[in-house]
């Protein structure tokens, strides 16, 4: 019996003592690498590792030291210099659930299929580099501090996963914007998602958040707030807005904007101030419910337009947009208006429209620009009232440049965009200037009084002194396509070779004296005035006079 005791207890010894060996032998390298490369042929992973460590202070943790692992055939999914893992009575049931995960400096690469059988009660992370491409904005971020509570990503997404997370990044590019000092904190709840604390700083200026997205995967912003931003891009503006108008779902309740300076390829805006409360953005539309936008800049610049001082502000409701205030500094002058614009009939209507003191050039594409149709969101254009003082207007288009100077105007209930299309459709509209010159051609005190309806556009006063005489006359411009225009003009004691710069051929006649001029032309966008010109000319000068005929542009 004695021997049996001997026997047994040799063998436990003998047991221990491979054990022990064991253990010994896979904390050395030898150890690590047949481990590595067991799980590596046995699986259909790629393990490798330099070394093993346990201390019986801490008996359910491992360590492993200089780890790389990932798929077979694969890019690695994690390299680290360090990690721990902590085991739990779960891993008899689930061998890759841990009690606890710790990546230290290393690189964990993310996507929709690496990692997701991987599972532990918390995960953290120690001077870590992440890349992820898990949802719509891929994301580098470096120096990442933080863990998750629990991390189970195949349950992300379902209805009873919950966890909470606290990670912080040194710096990082996301959806190829960089960022640096970057802090989330939240939780996750009945797939309803909530960041409690977001902040970066990004473009020398930062950026603090809070946000909840519900189950059905719309985001609910309580505050945004962006101070002192420095960005720059190469994207035109409206590329630049793009990815706001394609949000799928987001409500702000505030988004505050304080001191920006946004920069893009031909286009400006300098420490822009705004407030944005309650509006949500879904697919490139809107939708508010007693919002409001407040804006002010000390310039904006887009292309040839440039405006100083600018203030803005609106209030919205499902109805749509109330111009409360509308004012700008604009080419030394002064622009003001306010109204609303209606989301059921796409209709601005501006009840008073104010300019004042410009001295503006109109660029070279303007007539492309008037005859341009408006965008769907813009159907007409209508202002009650329009005041004009002491505005300097220039075309330097050599073809037929025009200048007017301290140019006056008033105009009442105007329709100036109908159906996509400027123009002006309804209403009274008057202009004088104190000088005026039209291809060459001085003119002074030029008046001009307009009423239109929707058949035509009625010219009923036209008038200006030239030299020593007077020009008056009358027009009538059809509203059909093909822009029918009858026109009649007079002249006392005027050259008589006034209408040469306006394309009349020379006369055969020197001095002053009367003309009377009558025709009809069309305007349309793609016919040449000229060319459909048919007019008759009659000029008395010094007891001679001549009368000519204009048919489609030729004189006979």
């Amino acid at each position: 019996m004695k021997f049996f005791g001997k026997v047994l207890l040799t063998l436990l010894l003998l047991l221990l003592l491979v054990i022990i060996a064991l253990y010994l032998l896979l904390q050395t390298h030898w150890g690590a690498g047949w481990v590595s490369r067991q799980i590596s042929d046995l699986s259909g992973y790629q393990l490798s590792l330099s070394q093993v460590e346990h201390d019986f202070s801490s008996p359910s943790h491992l360590i492993l030291d200089d780890v790389s692992f990932g798929h077979d055939g694969q890019p690695d999914v994690l390299t680290a210099r360090r990690v721990d893992l902590g085991f739990s009575l779960k891993q008899f049931s689930n061998p890759l659930h841990f009690a606890s995960i710790r990546l230290n400096q290393g690189t964990l690469t993310l996507n929709d299929t690496n990692l997701r059988s991987l599972q532990a009660d918390k995960l953290q992370l120690s001077q870590m580099t992440v890349n992820s491409t898990l949802g719509s904005w891929p994301i580098q971020a470096q120096q990442v501090n933080g863990g998750i509570t629990p991390w189970q990503p195949e349950r992300v997404g379902q209805p009873e996963y919950q966890a909470s997370f606290q990670v912080s990044a040194g710096s990082l590019l996301l959806n190829g914007i960089s960022a640096t000092n970057a802090l989330v904190e939240g939780n996750v709840k009945d797939r309803q998602w909530a960041i409690t604390n977001f902040g970066v700083d990004v473009a020398r200026g930062s950026v603090t958040a809070n946000a909840r997205r519900d189950a059905e995967g719309h985001w609910q912003v309580s505050s945004l707030r962006l101070n002192s931003i420095r960005l720059q891009s190469d994207k035109k503006i409206e590329d630049f807005v793009q990815p706001l108008l394609s949000l799928p779902d987001v409500q702000f309740g505030r988004v505050d904007i304080t001191d920006a300076r946004l920069e893009g390829q031909d286009w400006a805006v300098t420490d822009l101030d705004l407030v944005l409360k309650n509006i949500t953005l879904s697919h490139g539309d809107w939708q508010s419910d007693n919002g409001s936008l407040a804006m002010n800049a000390s310039s904006f610049v887009n292309g040839s337009l440039k405006l100083d001082d600018p203030i803005v502000n609106l209030d919205f409701s499902p109805q749509g947009i109330a111009l409360t205030q509308l004012s700008s500094r604009w080419v030394n002058g002064l622009v003001r208006a306010q109204g609303n614009w209606n989301r059921s009939d796409k209709t601005l209507h501006l009840d008073e429209v104010v300019i004042a003191g410009l001295e503006y050039t109109l660029p070279m594409t303007w007539r492309e620009n008037w005859m341009a149709t408006l965008p769907g969101w813009l159907n007409s254009v209508e202002i009650t009232k329009l005041s004009a003082n002491r505005n300097l207007i220039i075309d330097i288009n050599p073809e037929y440049p025009f200048q007017m100077t301290s140019l006056e105007g008033s105009g009442h209930n105007l329709l100036l965009a109908h159906n996509h299309q400027w123009g002006l459709w309804a209403g009274n509209l008057s202009l004088n200037a104190a000088e005026a010159t039209f291809n060459r051609v001085d003119l002074r005190h030029p008046s001009l009084t307009l009423t239109a309806d929707s058949n035509q556009i009625n010219a009923t006063e036209m008038s200006a002194f030239s030299g020593d005489g007077m020009l008056e006359g009358t027009a009538t411009v059809s509203q059909q396509p093909d822009r029918i225009t009858s026109f009649t003009l007079n002249g006392r004691q005027v050259a008589v070779n006034l209408l040469q710069n306006w394309g009349w051929p020379s006369l055969a006649l020197q001095g002053n004296g009367n003309l009377h001029l009558s025709g009809q032309t069309s305007l349309q966008q793609d016919k040449s005035l000229k060319s459909a010109l048919n007019a008759s000319l009659t000029v008395v000068s010094a007891g001679a006079s001549i009368q000519q005929n204009m048919v489609n542009g030729e004189v006979h």
